[in-house]
């Protein structure tokens, strides 16, 4: 029998050695720095290598000395590792079959009607003269965040938030999260966590072009998402539990579809409605000038649209429509001028990326509808807050939302 001790140092191992095969496949790492350094000394393995480690890994996880809930996250995890190793020694494997292996969810094509209604409503809602797509077009314009101000804002945001996330979610007191901006970069933003309760969020400056950057992408990279969790996790899980598996995050995983789903839901977590008008009041002492209340009522309907993104991921890879047309759909239903949609496509070719729009549209999905079937006496913050604290599968919070609609809890009188 493999003690915890050595299937988590081979998980581990396996995580850092495809990380060296895969430049990106660890998106944290905050492990033994001995380890790490051994890894960075070997010649690199070929993906059958890889593969084969992973295999034999899966094999020993049912008779490991493992707590039950962590040999089922090994096992996911395990086995995603194992079928992105699969791929990169060239083994044909579908790509339905290859999301549904990384992420636990099954996933289908949306409904194009449904994104016709919305954008009815968003034509309602932005009014004028033009087409739909140049009146979303000029809103954007009207409410971007300048470059120059795009630091100073965010960090104006994200400080407010600690705020409000510190006492509601018991945050360490040691914890910090730093702002830069760069340029050039194919991305928004995105969240480097160094251990030890902080991290490093990364802004492209053009990312104030964004609808809702602030406070959506404060909350999803720091406050409550991105940041909070790996704080929480690092003081509960790991310090506390000595759940090492938790020091590294790999990339498309069941744990990273967790992640994104859960930092997709920050702002309502933290926030609740009104959150427009509250950012539109604290960017107005930066000097910084949006439309709070319609973003949020037009960030709500684009939301809707989003699944249009998984839509071309399946539409390139499952069902073989040229690159061209892909991008197409993408300016057609997400409203999203012609190089917008070409940037997302170059995603969407990238090996390592391919699928990783599903742990945003399916992870908001089964986290929305998780929260949503939480019990009426249960506030949405504390519900939220489990997230971030416990380890959790796709699967199981499936099994809960069917299990608590059969037998709902009756609200206390």
């Amino acid at each position: 029998m493999s003690t915890a001790e050595e299937v988590v140092a081979d998980y581990l191992t396996l995580g850092l050695r495809m990380d060296r095969l895969i430049d990106g496949y660890v998106d944290c790492w905050f492990g033994d720095p001995a380890l790490a350094a051994r890894v960075a000394a070997e010649p690199v393995h070929d993906p059958a290598t890889l593969a084969r480690q992973a295999s034999e890994l899966l094999d020993r996880l049912p008779g490991a000395d493992l707590h039950t809930d962590r040999r089922r996250f090994l096992t996911a995890q395990v086995r995603a590792v194992h079928c992105a190793a699969r791929r990169a020694a060239g083994e044909p494997i579908g790509f339905l079959d290859e999301v549904r292996t990384y992420f636990d969810v099954e996933i289908g094509l949306g409904d194009p009607e449904r994104y016709a209604a919305v954008h009815e409503a968003i034509g309602a809602l932005l009014p004028g003269s033009g087409t739909l797509m140049e009146r979303v077009e000029k809103f954007y314009a009207r409410n971007v965040v300048p470059p120059d101000r795009l630091g100073p804002a965010v960090r104006a945001v994200t400080d407010a938030l600690r705020e409000r996330a510190r006492p509601l979610l018991g945050l360490p007191t040691a914890e910090r999260v730093e702002i830069e901006v760069v340029r050039d970069r194919p991305w928004n933003a995105f969240n480097r966590y160094h251990g030890g309760f902080r991290s490093t969020v990364t802004l492209n400056e053009t990312a104030g072009r964004t609808i809702a950057v602030l406070p959506l992408m404060s909350t999803h990279e720091a406050y409550p998402g991105h940041h909070v969790e790996h704080c929480l996790k690092e003081a509960g899980l790991v310090q506390q539990r000595g759940w090492d598996e938790h020091r590294i995050a790999l990339v498309n995983t069941p744990q990273c579809l967790m992640a994104e789903g859960t930092a997709e839901h920050g702002a309502p977590a933290l926030l609740g409605p009104g959150w427009g008008r509250w950012t539109s009041e604290l960017l107005a002492d930066q000097g910084v000038t949006v439309e709070g209340e319609l973003i949020e009522q037009l960030v709500a309907l684009v939301n809707q649209l989003m699944p249009a993104r998984q839509d071309a991921a399946i539409l390139l890879h499952d069902r073989g429509m040229p690159t061209d047309d892909v991008v197409a759909y993408l300016h057609q239903w997400l409203l999203l001028p012609w190089d917008r949609a070409e940037q997302i496509v170059t995603f969407l070719v990238d090996p390592l990326w391919r699928a990783y729009s599903t742990t945003y549209v399916e992870g908001a999905r089964l986290v929305g509808s998780w929260l949503a079937a939480r019990p009426t006496e249960v506030p949405l913050i504390k519900r939220y807050r489990t997230l971030l604290t416990e380890q959790a599968l796709p699967g199981q919070l499936h099994d809960d939302i069917i299990a608590e609609a059969a037998d709902p809890v009756p609200m206390a009188s």
